[in-house]
C-alpha cells in the first residue's frame, strides 16, 4: 500500500495473449478490483513479489532463458500520482529455464527454476534495484518417479520461513523440500526432506504460528500437513489427505495454497476441476490414522503439536484453470487462466466458505499480489 491507497498487481503469459503487468485498485469495503493500467516489456511475467515497503514490484520472465525484474511502484516519491510500474533497469538472467517463482529472502531475490531444476539468488540492491547478475545458483538433483513426468527436477516454489532465518524450496520432480541458507550470496543447503514416491509437491504455506506448514501436491491431489521447527530449520511430514471429497476423474492439478491470517483455514485451488476447497484447521492431535510413520518417533512428536485439517466444502472457482490464490484483509483472490479473469470472494469469518462478489477480466491471468 502507497500513500493509503490498496493495489492489487496481475501477473501473466504475454505468450498465451496476456497483457504484461496489470496494476488493480482495490476497494477495502468490498474487496473489488478496477484495472488502473498495465505495462508490458518483460515476457510472461507470471509470478511477482512485492517489497516490504511496497515500493518495488519484482516479476520473474518465465522464458526459456529466465530473467528476473524490479519494477518501481508509483505512489511514494517521485512519479506520484501515475499508476504505472516502471522497469527499473534490466532484466537479470537467472541462469536457470522458466523461473516458475520468487520471493524476497536475507537481501535477495530467490528464483525457483522449473525447467532446469534450481534456484537462483540476485543481489537487491539498497533502492531496491537488482544487482546486474546473479550471485548464485543451486541446481537439485535427483529422478523424478512420475512416469508422465520427464526424469529431472523442477523447483516450483521457493519462499522464506515465517522466522526469516531460512528459505524453502519446494521441487516437485524430486519428491522433496530443501531448506536453504545463503553463503556468499549463494544458495546453500541446509536440509532436504523426502516426501512420499509420486506426490509431486507444487506450492508450500505457513501457519502463522510458524510451527506448522501445508505441502500441496499436484500429482496426487492431495495436501501434506508438516510439523516446522525454526530453530533447526526442519521440516517434518506428518499427515497428507485429500484436497477433494471424492476421485478426480483425471489429473486434477492443484495449483495453490493460502492459510487465513488467523491459523483457523486453509484453501486450496484445483485447476482440472475448477474448485477452491476448504479446510478447518483442527485444534489439538492429530488422528492417528493419518499419521505418517515414517516420520519415526520425531513424526509421532510432532504430530502431537501439530493440529490436522478437515475438509469442509470446495465451491466452485469463478472461472476455468484456477492457477494461484491469496488471501488478503478477508477476501481471496484467484487468478484463472485459461478463463481469463481474476475472481474475488469475501470469506465467511465462521466458517471459512469463500463467496463469489466479482471479477475483472485479464487475459491469462497467473498469480495476484496486494499491496
Amino acid at each position: 500500500m502507497t500513500n493509503g491507497r490498496r493495489r492489487a498487481f496481475i501477473g501473466t503469459f504475454t505468450t498465451a495473449g496476456g497483457p504484461g503487468i496489470v496494476t488493480a485498485a482495490l476497494t477495502p469495503d468490498d474487496g473489488s478490483l478496477t484495472v488502473l493500467s498495465t505495462v508490458n516489456g518483460l515476457p510472461d511475467p507470471s509470478c511477482l513479489a512485492l517489497s516490504p515497503d511496497g515500493r518495488t514490484l519484482y516479476a520473474v520472465s518465465e522464458t526459456a532463458e529466465g530473467a528476473v525484474a524490479a519494477f518501481r511502484v508509483p505512489g511514494a516519491g517521485a512519479g506520484e500520482g501515475r499508476d504505472t510500474p516502471e522497469q527499473a533497469g534490466p532484466a537479470v538472467p537467472v541462469h536457470g529455464n522458466g523461473p516458475t517463482h520468487l520471493c524476497l529472502f536475507a537481501g535477495h531475490v530467490l528464483t525457483a527454476n522449473y525447467g532446469s531444476g534450481s534456484v537462483t539468488a540476485v543481489p537487491v540492491r539498497a533502492d531496491g534495484s537488482l544487482a546486474r547478475s546473479a550471485s548464485g545458483v543451486f541446481p537439485h538433483t535427483g529422478p523424478d518417479p512420475h512416469p508422465h513426468r520427464r526424469q529431472r527436477p523442477h523447483a516450483h516454489q521457493v519462499q522464506p520461513d515465517p522466522s526469516g532465518r531460512w528459505a524453502v524450496g519446494v521441487d516437485l520432480g524430486t519428491d522433496s523440500v530443501r531448506v536453504y541458507t545463503l553463503a556468499d550470496g549463494a544458495p546453500a543447503r541446509h536440509r532436504e526432506v523426502a516426501l512420499r514416491p509420486g506426490s509431486g509437491p507444487r506450492h508450500l504455506a505457513f501457519h502463522p504460528d510458524g510451527t506448522r506448514a501445508y505441502l500441496l501436491n499436484e500429482l496426487s491431489p492431495t495436501l501434506t500437513v508438516c510439523s516446522w521447527d525454526a530453530a533447526e530449520g526442519r521440516l517434518r511430514p506428518l499427515t497428507e489427505i485429500p484436497v477433494l471429497p471424492g476421485a478426480p476423474s483425471g489429473d486434477a492439478y492443484p495449483s495453490g495454497v493460502a492459510v487465513s491470517p488467523d491459523g483457523r483455514f486453509v484453501w486450496t485451488a484445483t485447476r482440472g476441476e475448477d474448485v477452491l476447497s476448504v479446510f478447518a484447521v483442527e485444534q489439538g492431535a492429530d488422528r492417528a490414522g493419518h499419521l505418517d510413520r515414517s516420520a519415526g518417533s520425531d513424526g509421532a512428536a510432532g504430530a502431537e503439536r501439530t493440529a490436522g485439517l478437515r475438509l469442509i466444502a470446495t465451491v466452485p472457482c469463478g472461472g476455468h484453470w484456477p492457477r494461484a490464490l491469496i488471501e488478503s484483509h478477508g477476501f481471496l483472490y484467484v487468478a484463472n487462466e485459461r478463463s481469463g479473469d481474476v475472481t474475488w470472494f469475501a470469506v465467511d469469518p465462521a466458517t471459512g466458505i469463500p463467496r463469489r462478489r466479482g471479477s475483472i477480466p485479464v487475459t491469462a491471468a497467473s498469480c495476484v499480489v496486494v499491496g
